[in-house]
């Protein structure tokens, strides 16, 4: 059986006033069952709510536009209020309570990326909404939230009937939302647009590595991610994980051609990826991307909080460590032949700019 790879877009999955959740289905993405991954995106429109709600299954959140308001609460820990803008990611460990909200009038959209290793359901995330028409109090009848909060009978119906939204509601233009604190994003959030860039090449492309050194929670979601950004007509390197990981790639903005090659040296995957697309790599699997003339970005998740990845052109590729004669043998050429090949892509770079 071959491997679809192909790049999907999502589906909305429900919706209103207040904005719209959508997911990536297994049955359209054979990859996500796969590799027991699950993507999501939201999006809410001003004064959209999308209610207190937790997981089946460990997330890291990026911000793809707007701004707004987050709310976490981490088992038996207080709440944290954190303002959110385009480029911040958050890692949302199992049994973690979240809350989002939007005040701008421009739309907060917001990509979930993650494993469902231990999820309910392969391939997708289940998420359970502590109030609404679908909250757990929904479930338990009057009597049991009752003795449980220690309420009377008509305080829990309209405790429990009031709310008649499902999952995302639009708040009243004047209802006051807790005021985020600076401090709370610390240990919660990084930026990828503005934090310390781990690589950096000239006319080619920068990347941002989400891992535990600078968000620790990373640790305990239990893979890391990261923000790459590449210029028009950069090339990033063929190169695949050689720690056994999957790589989940969402393209962030602009567009460019991808190929990823599998056993038996097949080309599985030759497309062209426009923003708003994911897609899947499979382990060991080598993939490479060429950025249109606009450039390209994405933001990736890799299946292991460290990732190690082992590229195949440049001065640290593999063909660099490997001796001249097995070069040689292994290509039927002549020294002349791997000299050349071996003297080209010297730098360190992962990223080719466009020859002149």
């Amino acid at each position: 059986m071959e491997l679809d790879l192909t790049p999907k877009l999502p589906k909305q999955v429900y919706g209103g006033d207040g904005g719209s959740y959508f997911a990536w289905c297994p049955e359209e993405l054979p990859m996500l069952k796969e590799g027991n991954i699950g993507a999501a995106k939201l999006a809410l429109e001003q004064y959209g709510f999308a209610v207190p709600r937790y997981s089946d299954s460990p997330k890291v959140a990026y911000v793809l536009q707007g701004s707004g308001t987050a709310g976490i609460v981490l088992p038996e820990k207080e709440e944290k209020v954190i303002a959110i803008k385009k480029g911040d990611s958050i890692a949302i460990p199992f049994g973690v309570v979240t809350w989002w909200f939007n005040n701008e009038e421009a739309d907060l959209e917001i990509l979930f990326l993650g494993e469902t290793h231990k999820a309910h359901k392969s391939g997708q995330f289940t998420d359970f909404y502590l109030t609404g028409s679908n909250g757990i109090f929904t479930g338990f009848s009057t009597e049991f939230v009752g003795r449980a909060w220690d309420l009377d009978e008509t305080t829990v119906k309209t405790l429990v009937s009031s709310q008649t939204g499902k999952g995302i509601v639009k708040l009243d233009k004047g209802f006051k939302m807790p005021q985020p604190k600076v401090e709370d994003r610390d240990g919660f959030v990084i930026n990828c647009l503005e934090a310390p860039l781990d690589v950096d090449i000239k006319d080619g492309g920068r990347v941002v590595v989400l891992n535990t050194k600078n968000l620790p929670l990373v640790g305990e979601v239990g893979f890391g991610a990261d923000l790459v950004q590449i210029d028009g007509h950069s090339m990033c390197s063929p190169g695949f994980s050689c720690d056994s990981a999957l790589q989940v790639t969402y393209i962030v903005g602009g567009s460019g051609r991808v190929q990823v090659v599998g056993a038996d040296g097949k080309r599985v995957l030759e497309t062209h990826i426009t923003a708003g697309s994911l897609f899947i790599v499979p382990r060991f699997f080598v993939v490479s991307k060429i950025a249109d003339p606009e450039g390209m970005s994405w933001f990736s998740i890799v299946t292991t909080p460290d990732p190690i990845f082992t590229h195949l052109a440049g001065r640290t590729s593999v063909w660099k460590a490997l001796s001249p004669e097995v070069l040689q043998a292994a290509f039927k050429v002549d020294s002349e032949v791997e000299q050349l090949f071996r003297s080209k892509r010297t730098s360190d770079a992962i990223f080719f700019p466009p020859s002149n």
